[in-house]
């Protein structure tokens, strides 16, 4: 009967129970901290995961190899990798108790309504009545209702616009191509992520929805007199399988994080600047003004790592055809990207899954059958850049084969080691658009974001993998961190979206995406002002992809050397990040091995501290304290309060013997756009600076008194790592009255700097 479903047990094992109504059966997994819900109609086939992915004990080390992931996915209700837990559970037919984690969950069998409730009140409670559409008595597709409290704040959901508490907004589930989006309020963007994490008064869970269709998410925004203030969960599936994550708020996002797999550790120079503009390769003489980009920065002394080749490589005519080399353009894409390998600058060439139905391969590929297609067999046609075209199906393994095939041959083969998979959004929503689905057809539209991610594993099973490599997603699911590095898309060029941008960063650091930037100095609209130019990089500096991009109506292009009269201070700022590099890369490496965020809000740490801060972390041992407002030439924050002090940065880095020391509260730092950047230094830390000469320096920030350790990592920052490739070397600092004794034996003494409050004596030993 519609509204009324009492479920009965049918299967009760040591850590799952499997309950029945008319319909369909709900399935619980207990693991530790975390409650898995699966919520299953009868008839409707549960499609695998790819988000879903926990460390396994065969898995290589971190940064020892990529991970083995199946293309065909892993079945959604697999525990592999998961610690299954046995609470002990009271059942009487009626109702169900439990304990995970100090959490006490009681189920009411009748319409199956969950509450959960720690020491210090309720914590979670499905809405009354009906909490979920058990027999589409609220439509079609899968539905979650939740009760929400007025002030209780809510982070998540990937790239999402707005402040980073989302609470009382809506927001849709759906990846699109949002090109020059406003950072306030613009909505969908290029990630489809539906997890959050609630903070309310009683403490914090974490909730997952497991799956790749297009729906909605609403905070509050949303109000129905029939029912207690609700926020929902509404999707296309039929079925619903959803992780309910218990903890902290740092907790919830290192465990999300943990549940999506081993983070991808990138080489060190992906840290390092990296050029873009389309203006280059929409160019006729593309290969001259790419080659000119090396002898600029050779004549500004700047040392980029990397280049993102943008689609004009591929054009015919004014159409843009992906594995197709412009040879007027570009006439030896061989000779190209050894020009700049030779200058240590790696490419990322720009692909795209969608064939114009102009391409020279597009009936070939329509002959086997692998775009998306009705259900007589005929490739779904779809605008695509300016002209009609057929996505690549990469549920069909052949298709999957065929783009790995000619990503070595076409890119690979000739030198282009790195791929960046673009305008990979999908954009289907007829629901007579079938995929192959591994032998399994299905509705594209219920899987859209998948194809980014298919793309993206294709991608990289054919690039070399004897060193790192890196493949950029712009459209990206949950998981994307196993295999793919990402960035904010095409981004809008004003203060007011610099400001907005810095708090998507904070929503991505707390979803789970950890490896990304932004479009520094905005992507789409005109050339920034000097000031915001000047400002967005003192910015960028500290977010880990340090990249300039961008399509100005102007023709000009977003590069160092768009002001002139800047460019000696852009050379100091760049110079700072290339000596960041050892300590971004050594932070990589602590975000890959323990997964937590890279950057990242500072109430992360300190929890009263403001959700809605300018100022962040970068690291684990820096506080970065942007300046967002037109006009301003100082910045006022408030640190947080810290008995052993930040340190405020110093005009010379490497030499400076006494710093400000602040212990926390308010203060103003004066800040132009000559200037370099304000940020902090923690005291009780030991920071790596890269010198003008390529060696690594290791700056001791003193603490007041006791002892605290350091580890730094010593590769080539290239290969993988192997027993025999690397060091890691420790740093044991003690502080007295007197004394700062630095314990390390693996690095010279001469490298060894001190910074202390307390005008205190360097001691090194081993």
């Amino acid at each position: 009967m519609k509204f009324k479903h009492p479920f009965q047990l049918a299967t009760a094992e040591a850590s799952y129970r499997i309950y029945k109504a008319d319909h369909s059966t709900v399935r619980l997994d207990f693991f530790d901290h975390i409650l898995r819900v699966a919520i299953l109609r009868d008839g409707e086939d549960l499609f695998p995961t790819y988000t879903i992915r926990p460390r396994t004990a065969e898995d290589p080390a971190t940064g020892y190899g990529l991970p083995s992931f199946p293309k065909e996915g892993r079945d959604k209700l697999s525990t592999e990798g998961f610690r299954c837990i046995t609470p002990s559970v009271k059942d009487d037919g009626k109702t169900v108790d439990f304990t995970i984690d100090d959490v006490q969950v009681h189920i009411d069998l009748f319409n199956f309504k969950m509450h959960l409730s720690n020491e210090r009140g309720l914590l979670y409670h499905d809405r009354d009545y009906i909490s979920y559409n058990f027999d589409h008595e609220l439509g079609d597709g899968s539905m979650h209702f939740i009760t929400r409290e007025p002030d209780e704040k809510i982070y998540g959901l990937g790239d999402k616009t707005g402040p980073v508490n989302k609470n009382k907004m809506s927001f849709t589930m759906a990846a699109s191509d949002s090109m020059g989006f406003d950072a306030s309020s613009s909505d969908p963007l290029y990630k489809q992520l539906p997890f959050y994490i609630c903070e309310n008064s009683v403490g914090s869970y974490g909730i997952y929805y497991d799956t790749y269709s297009n729906g909605e998410m609403n905070f509050g925004k949303e109000i129905n007199n029939y029912y207690a203030p609700f926020k929902s969960f509404r999707c296309d599936e039929e079925n619903l399988v959803f992780y309910i994550i218990l903890g902290t708020v740092p907790e919830i996002v290192n465990r999300f994080s943990q549940m999506c797999g081993p983070l991808l550790f990138p080489p060190k120079w992906t840290l390092s600047y990296a050029g873009s503009t389309m203006s280059y390769t929409d160019a006729p003489d593309a290969d001259r003004q790419l080659r000119h980009f090396i002898t600029l920065c050779e004549k500004y002394d700047l040392h980029p790592g990397g280049f993102y080749l943008s689609s004009g490589y591929t054009q015919i005519g004014d159409k843009r055809y992906v594995f197709h080399w412009n040879t007027d353009k570009i006439p030896s894409p061989e000779g190209l990207a050894s020009y700049f390998k030779e200058h240590g600058v790696e490419f990322f060439p720009n692909v795209k899954p969608a064939f114009l139905v102009n391409h020279p391969l597009y009936d070939e590929i329509a002959s086997k059958g692998w775009f998306l297609h009705y259900e007589d067999g005929t490739p779904a046609i779809f605008p695509f850049w300016d002209d009609y075209g057929s996505y690549l199906d990469f549920t069909n393994p052949d298709a999957y084969a065929f783009w790995a095939d000619c990503i070595k041959k076409q890119l690979v083969d000739k030198g282009y080691r790195n791929i960046w998979n673009d305008n990979n959004e999908y954009d289907i929503h007829d629901k007579e658009v079938y995929a192959y689905g591994w032998g399994h057809p299905v509705r594209a539209h219920l899987i859209r974001p998948l194809f980014s991610f298919l793309m993206t594993m294709s991608s990289l099973s054919s690039q070399d993998q004897s060193v790192r490599t890196v493949s950029v997603s712009r459209c990206g699911i949950g998981g994307l961190g196993r295999i793919a590095t990402t960035w904010t898309g095409d981004n809008n060029t004003s203060f007011d979206d610099f400001r907005f941008n810095h708090r998507m960063a904070m929503t991505m650091s707390l979803s789970g995406f950890y490896n990304f930037g932004q479009d520094i100095g905005g992507f789409a609209g005109p050339r920034p002002s000097e000031e915001l130019f000047m400002r967005w990089i003192q910015y960028g500096l500290f977010t880990p992809r340090f990249v300039l991009h961008s399509w100005n109506p102007d023709g000009s292009s977003t590069m160092p050397w768009l002001y002139e009269a800047r460019i000696p201070t852009v050379k100091r700022l760049f110079d700072l990040r290339d000596s960041l590099v050892p300590y971004l890369y050594n932070e990589m490496y602590r975000s890959a091995c323990t997964n937590d965020p890279m950057i990242y809000p500072i109430f992360l740490k300190y929890p009263d501290y403001d959700r809605e801060a300018d100022i962040f972390f970068c690291g684990d041992n820096i506080i970065a304290a942007p300046i967002f407002d037109e006009g301003a030439t100082s910045v006022t924050l408030t640190l947080p309060i810290a008995e052993d002090g930040w340190y405020l940065r110093a005009d010379d880095l490497l030499t400076a013997e006494h710093l400000s020391v602040y212990y926390g509260g308010e203060l103003t730092v004066p800040c132009t756009i000559e200037d370099l950047p304000v940020f902090f230094t923690r005291g009780g830390s030991v920071i790596p600076w890269q010198t003008t000469d390529g060696n690594v320096n290791f700056v001791v920030y003193a603490k007041k008194s006791g002892s605290f350790t350091y580890q730094y990592l010593d590769d080539d920052g290239i290969h993988w790592l192997s027993e025999t490739n690397h060091a890691t070397v420790t740093f044991e600092v003690t502080c007295n009255t007197e004394e700062v004794i630095v314990k390390t034996d693996a690095v010279n003494a001469n490298t060894i700097r001190l910074v202390d409050a307390l005008e205190r004596k360097l001691i090194v030993t081993s």
